[in-house]
């Protein structure tokens, strides 16, 4: 590095250059060639600047139409969301294609770098594409939607988010899982409200041996359809299920709309306590576990009193 001083004006060189054209040759420089094109570092920070500043731009607008079309339009929010991914992907591409030109780079130089950029996709982001295509799937065919109550192996929760490559579940407990996309088409996945919000709830009940069959029937069946959040619409079912080893076995039917995950258990629960209820009422016993037991000696036990107990 050289300085110079004359009279009142100091220039500072670098690599026998000044600052000023080191700049502009490092602003020029050849990044790459190939046939009659060649590519310099301000067309790919031009490039770079015009994708983000479109990208996010595009991710502004399509936020506005989903809002609009769920609030003004009130479309249901999945097909919202399924419309504002479409065209956000639409939008990049387009943004993509316009960055390239006016950055000076010519769209058949793609055809140069495809068989690498292949090969590179093949090894690297086989994942990463299978969620982004299993993602733009789900979003079409909906065999999940948000809001929807799932089981996904041992998880159950509600959907909350579908992403470009994973969705978020809050579980019951109040935990988020992510799972990719992917797993959604590859797996089984039970999907309790796919298409309406109506699920089936059912409390069993054990009952002394004795108790009046008829009686219990219709205590139990009183007991489901009392609660506000029984569906009036389908028929409540009560069957005598089973002669068990120490009950008669009976099992109540019925539906409800479950617009939380704990709807359910919290219905079922309900119902519980007022069973319990109307057989206090009724002098019914709910079966508990007993056990006989025999002792075989050919002499009595000896039984002897230590500080008040028996030994």
């Amino acid at each position: 590095m050289l300085v110079n001083a004359a009279s009142n004006n100091v220039s500072f060189t670098l690599f026998g250059r000044s600052i000023p054209q080191l700049i502009q040759d490092v602003w020029h420089a050849q990044l790459f060639h190939a046939g009659d094109t060649t590519i310099h570092l301000n067309q790919i920070i031009i490039a770079m600047l015009v994708a983000v500043i479109g990208i996010w731009i595009s991710r502004r607008v399509t936020n506005a139409v989903r809002k609009r079309l769920t609030n003004v339009s009130r479309l249901d929010r999945n097909a919202a969301l399924a419309i504002q991914k479409i065209v956000f992907y639409t939008l990049v591409v387009v943004v993509v294609m316009i960055a390239l030109p006016i950055a000076g780079i010519p769209i058949t130089i793609f055809t140069v770098l495809g068989g690498a950029i292949a090969i590179g996709v093949g090894f690297g982001a086989q994942n990463l594409f299978n969620n982004l295509i299993s993602g733009i799937i789900i979003m079409t065919e909906q065999p999940i939607r948000l809001g929807d109550v799932v089981e996904v192996g041992e998880n159950q929760g509600r959907i909350e988010e579908i992403g470009n490559r994973c969705t978020r579940l809050r579980r019951f407990d109040g935990i988020d899982v992510l799972i990719p996309n992917s797993h959604f088409l590859e797996n089984e996945v039970v999907n309790w409200t796919l298409h309406d919000m109506d699920i089936r709830g059912t409390v069993t009940v054990g009952v002394a041996y004795g108790s009046p069959t008829r009686l219990v029937e219709k205590l139990i069946h009183q007991a489901v359809s009392e609660h506000e959040k029984v569906s009036k619409d389908r028929d409540i079912v009560v069957l005598f299920t089973n002669f068990g080893d120490d009950a008669l076995i009976f099992e109540s039917f019925f539906w409800t709309n479950m617009t939380r995950p704990l709807d359910r258990r919290r219905l079922e629960s309900d119902v519980r306590f007022r069973v319990d209820e109307l057989f206090r009422e009724h002098e019914i016993t709910i079966a508990f576990p007993q056990r006989d037991v025999h002792l075989d000696s050919e002499q009595p036990l000896r039984v002897q009193m230590v500080n008040g107990k028996a030994e």
